[in-house]
């Protein structure tokens, strides 16, 4: 809802601001619930969350993304940022059937190795795998490990690179063979199924050494093990503002530029005259380094905005990352839809 009187600057300012100080970080607790200002109802509204809301990408890889997102509160942010780890579903490799194992690694290290293996499959074509149910083309994926370390019959005779005196001294990822079952290969012929790096080194082997090992990919959440999480890291900051309260000129303005990092504080000239200028504060660590200078006291405000949430997530390969928090949503709206009769049954009931 719109103000209907305009409240004191610092108050305003602190209802929009973390403060940051010197040596603590004040008003971090939201303030903004109904009838708290004289004046400000504050009420939620859906209009108004529209006209603030916003999501915005920065920057893209073919890893990575970050992106803001503006006019939320931090719970609903970090609830984002939960489900981006713990509840976006995924692929991974769950069951492990050993045939034959020679190699140094014990069964139960190799089959750990291979379940944080990054698995390429679309996680909506398949079905959620009980322990009640056996697998099917429908909840599973199998792929097979064969390999067998022998010597290299053209090696020199002075060599001692083990990769040129042996043949498959090192297993990879992309030793892995996928075996599709019933109509799995025409389904998804196109989709590369498979590990996302082919190379990721899985174990070491030599002469007479072997693996022989049929494995199983289910579809699974982070929540319930770290294999099934599509992000390798998924955080977020709130950005950071700084405010020259009064001109910082000469030599004091090349000393203020070194307490940020590169590219927050530029060096202008006006009326002869260097004065230091805010350019990007985007790019601030908040290390509050010159709030240690006397000489600066008074003279800059260091806060963070309260609702600006600056996300950083970096995909594990298995979902482009510009669809993780896409599907996060789907997952999050999920939620809703589940508690939404719970809530309609407490307050008709009340």
């Amino acid at each position: 809802m719109a103000n209907t009187t305009d409240l004191p600057e610092n108050v305003e300012f602190l209802r929009k601001h973390v403060l940051v100080e010197r040596d603590r970080v004040t008003s971090v607790s939201g303030s903004d619930y109904p009838h708290q200002y004289p004046g400000l109802n504050n009420q939620w509204d859906l209009e108004t969350f529209k006209e603030n809301f916003k999501v915005t990408i920065n920057r893209l890889s073919e890893h990575s993304v970050e992106f803001d997102l503006v006019g939320v509160d931090a719970s609903v942010a970090n609830a984002f940022r939960r489900v981006m780890i713990a509840e976006v579903p995924t692929m991974a490799i769950e069951n492990v059937y050993v045939m034959n194992n020679t190699s140094i690694i014990h069964d139960e290290v190799l089959s750990h190795r291979l379940g944080l293996v990054p698995i390429r499959a679309p996680p909506d074509a398949f079905d959620y795998r009980s322990a009640d149910d056996g697998p099917t083309d429908l909840n599973t994926l199998v792929f097979k490990l064969k390999v067998k370390c022998q010597r290299n019959p053209n090696a020199a005779a002075d060599e001692t690179d083990p990769q040129n005196l042996y043949i498959n001294s090192n297993v990879y990822s992309r030793d892995l063979v996928w075996e599709p079952k019933g109509n799995q290969q025409e389904k998804f012929g196109e989709d590369k199924i498979g590990p996302v790096y082919d190379d990721i080194l899985l174990a070491k082997l030599r002469p007479g050494q072997e693996i022989e090992m049929e494995l199983h990919c289910t579809k699974g959440i982070g929540r319930e093990h770290a294999k099934w999480s599509p992000v390798a890291t998924a955080s977020y900051r709130l950005l950071p503002k700084i405010e020259i309260l009064s001109p910082i000129e000469g030599p004091a303005a090349i000393k203020f530029q070194g307490c940020f990092a590169d590219g927050v504080i530029e060096l202008v000239q006006d009326n002869g005259k260097t004065l230091a200028k805010v350019v990007n504060a985007r790019k601030d660590t908040v290390s509050r380094e010159a709030l240690r200078h006397p000489e600066f006291e008074n003279k800059v405000r260091l806060s963070r905005v309260r609702d600006h949430f600056i996300f950083n997530v970096e995909s594990t390969g298995i979902i482009p990352p510009q669809d993780i928090f896409v599907r996060a949503l789907d997952v999050f709206l999920e939620k809703v839809d589940h508690i939404r009769p719970a809530l309609d049954k407490v307050t008709n009931n009340s």
